[in-house]
């Protein structure tokens, strides 16, 4: 029997994330995946050039991420913690989530905070899109793209607030 509290798992469109990368792909442009789970669009980043970094709080899914990396020889890096840096406060609302748990500030372990990003991933569930809007607002560079998979629409792509058009 499941606990109550469980929160299902559904993976993200990889073939809609890829096409997305594509389309703003630079080499070298530093690439951040918040929640990046078991690794795996960190590590897809990482393949297209990208200097590609991973942020999850439960300390067992970077364990394999890491694992997942090695077995396909990526730079990528992941550490555990939060992706909301230090200090935190939503603009207009309160921080409470169903779905983003409590830690420390993965960027710490990073030595990098998000303004250092060209490309931040994000699969929001919920109702957390407008939080990860609120992030790039705040922390995030205006010129920095921001990635947000919706399961009932795709990938969308930000800048400066605005959504831009993903050419496939």
């Amino acid at each position: 029997m499941r606990d109550r509290d469980f929160h299902s798992f559904v993976a993200a469109d990889y073939d809609a994330v890829r096409a997305a990368l594509l389309a703003h792909r630079a080499p070298g442009a530093r690439f951040l995946e918040w929640g990046s789970a078991t690794g795996v669009i960190t590590i897809m980043a990482d393949m297209m050039d990208f200097n590609a970094h991973g942020i999850e709080l439960d300390a067992s899914l970077v364990t394999t991420a890491r694992t997942l990396a090695a077995r396909f020889d990526s730079r990528a890096q992941f550490v555990t913690g939060s992706f909301l840096p230090t200090g935190y406060k939503r603009l207009g609302g309160a921080n409470d989530s169903d779905t983003i748990g409590d830690g420390p500030s993965g960027y710490l372990q990073l030595g990098r905070a998000l303004d250092d990003f060209d490309v931040v991933f994000g699969y929001p569930w919920d109702h957390d899109a407008p939080l990860m809007h609120d992030l790039m607002r705040q922390y995030g560079r205006p010129d920095a793209l921001l990635l947000l998979n919706d399961t009932e629409i795709g990938v969308r792509a930000f800048r400066g607030g605005r959504e831009l058009t993903i050419t496939r």
